[in-house]
């Protein structure tokens, strides 16, 4: 009989515990929908009322990760990454419940803890809350806080709506230039990496290392020329370009080279945006440096001229020529045909920066015959006037006085007192035929 009461006993102190904890789960979701729905007077209810732990950790519905973050190269499952840990100060910051924020931290709310690896401050600048920035730096927040993968607040200010956030930070004596622990970005790099004019001038006017680099050997520069295409949209992003526009104008170094030995130029060369090529050619980029592998920028629009075909290749190719790029030496020319045969203006812009070149058996294979049918007129001009007889003197004194002009082509001939027809002529503007 002992025994069995025993055994009787256990189970009410089993059944007991499983009581409580669907007690204390209702009270939690109890307390959570208050916060979710900015109650602020229910939330101060609930804490005045019952036994819950003012930072008692709650599951958060988080999709788009504003609770959470992680250390790099860390696995999970998709579902761990849907519900985040958090205490009801983060839940206040991630939907911008300054009421129920200021009834939690007048209760003793902790303002620097991390359970799911971002501070309330993280999350804040996260939604880019500058209210909820200025509450928590008044409540003692630690203003150059990590969070699990490395950033400070500063680097979650991601939007051009984060600019009050990064303003109230710095006036407070965050750090500008404190990198990240993972890439060493700063946050200049990360606001040239997303784009954020007004941002990026705010930094350089408080201070920040202009020419920083990160773990990769990237200036806010180079980062702000990648980062400019979109790949999915398809575009190129106009925010990115005035970013690059501040950075040149307080003397960002655009000689400066990332691990691979690539420049800003060969980075606009790859995305094959002829606005950044401009801008950066005017602004003295060299267009004959080298990366790692000996390849100049114009190698680089060769490589993706095919794969961007919302691009204007003809024009990159006729900017780095005008400032003095290397031509494709002439025996490997059927490699820009490769390279270019679905855009005759570009070919045309390449052939015409030669006094003279000579097509081989390799130039007709390397155009696929739908190509060639599809823009026959210019291939047929192509290869008759790239034969063994000489160009016409018109072309010949193009080339001479591009020739004495060097590097200067494209702003010397525009000082020339001459009908813009011929400025155009001799600054390679494709006509879509071969004379």
């Amino acid at each position: 009989m002992s025994g069995l009461r025993a055994v009787l006993g256990l189970d009410e102190e089993e059944k007991r515990d499983q009581s409580r904890r669907e007690a204390a789960g209702l009270l939690k979701a109890r307390f959570l929908d208050a916060l979710l729905r900015n109650d602020a007077a229910e939330v101060a209810r609930i804490l005045r009322t019952t036994s819950i732990d003012i930072d008692t950790v709650l599951d958060v519905e988080d999709r788009d990760m504003v609770l959470a973050s992680y250390k790099q190269g860390y696995w999970l499952p998709s579902y761990k990454l849907e519900t985040s840990w958090a205490m009801g100060l983060h839940v206040c910051m991630m939907y911008s419940a300054l009421e129920s924020a200021v009834v939690l931290l007048q209760n003793g709310a902790a303002v620097n803890r991390k359970p799911n690896g971002k501070t309330p401050l993280h999350v804040a600048c996260t939604v880019a809350s500058a209210d909820c920035v200025g509450l928590l730096l008044e409540w003692g927040a630690r203003i150059n806080s990590m969070s699990l993968s490395g950033h400070t607040p500063l680097h979650y200010c991601i939007t051009p709506e984060s600019l009050d956030c990064a303003k109230l930070l710095v006036l407070k004596g965050a750090k500008l230039n404190m990198p990240s622990e993972e890439h060493e970005d700063t946050p200049l790099h990360t606001a040239a990496r997303y784009g954020l004019p007004e941002l990026v001038a705010f930094y350089i006017a408080h201070g920040a290392a202009i020419n920083a680099v990160n773990c990769y050997r990237e200036t806010p520069l180079i980062t702000a020329v990648f980062w400019a295409m979109d790949i999915r949209e398809r575009t190129y992003s106009s925010d990115h370009h005035l970013v690059c526009r501040i950075l040149l104008d307080h003397n960002a170094n655009l000689h400066m080279q990332e691990e691979d030995k690539k420049t800003a130029l060969h980075k606009a060369c790859w995305n094959c945006d002829h606005v950044l090529v401009q801008m950066l050619l005017e602004a003295g980029a060299q267009a004959n440096d080298m990366d790692v592998n000996g390849c100049a920028a114009i190698q680089y629009v060769l490589k993706v001229t095919q794969i961007r075909p919302w691009a204007v290749p003809e024009r990159c190719y006729q900017l780095l020529l005008n400032y003095g790029a290397a031509r494709v030496y002439p025996p490997q020319f059927h490699k820009v045909l490769q390279a270019c045969h679905e855009y005759p203006r570009a070919v045309e812009v390449m052939v015409n920066s030669y006094e003279h070149i000579k097509y081989t058996k390799k130039w007709r294979a390397a155009i696929p015959e739908a190509v060639y049918e599809r823009h026959r007129n210019f291939y047929d001009s192509l290869f008759a006037v790239c034969t063994n007889n000489p160009r016409t003197p018109q072309h010949l004194s193009r080339c001479a006085i591009r020739a004495a002009m060097l590097k200067r082509c494209e702003l010397g001939v525009q000082q020339l007192f001459l009908p813009t027809s011929v400025k155009k002529y001799l600054l390679l503007e494709p006509v879509g035929i071969i004379y």
